[in-house]
């Protein structure tokens, strides 16, 4: 992905995954230029506010939406949320060529397992419904 230096970013992500919304906290300490737009998928009103996001998909894969319009996924939209933060060299290496398709299916792993992931790591699922489970 050639993602823009600049702009903005939305990032649709799950709010009722601990760690998900650990680092969307830690992005949004970091992102002094305001240039990153966090939505939680998990929002009562979220469906009549961005309807043109199917919350499944998203729940499935994070998903992150330019100002143009355009839609990117996964570790494309998690580089350049770091990018935007200026913190973008600790993630850059994801993207390399040798790299990328190795993290792009170890992100696809955590994605499906997040929710048991985060308990590992002491932060206990938000919600007890079929969502945490594992797809």
């Amino acid at each position: 992905m050639n993602a823009p230096q600049t702009g903005t970013l939305r990032i649709y992500y799950d709010g009722l995954c601990p760690l998900c919304v650990n680092e969307m906290r830690h992005l949004e300490r970091l992102d002094q230029g305001r240039k990153l737009d966090l939505q939680d998928i998990s929002a009562a009103d979220f469906s009549e506010r961005f309807p043109h996001i199917d919350p499944v998909q998203a729940d499935r894969i994070l998903h992150g939406e330019l100002e143009d319009g355009t839609l990117i996924y996964g570790l494309d939209v998690t580089v350049l949320a770091w990018r935007l933060a200026g913190r973008g060299r600790w993630v850059a290496f994801l993207r390399w060529p040798l790299v990328r398709p190795v993290a792009d299916r170890v992100y696809l792993f955590f994605a499906r397992h997040r929710h048991r992931i985060s308990g590992w790591f002491g932060r206990p699922q938000t919600c007890t419904d079929d969502r945490c489970a594992p797809r």
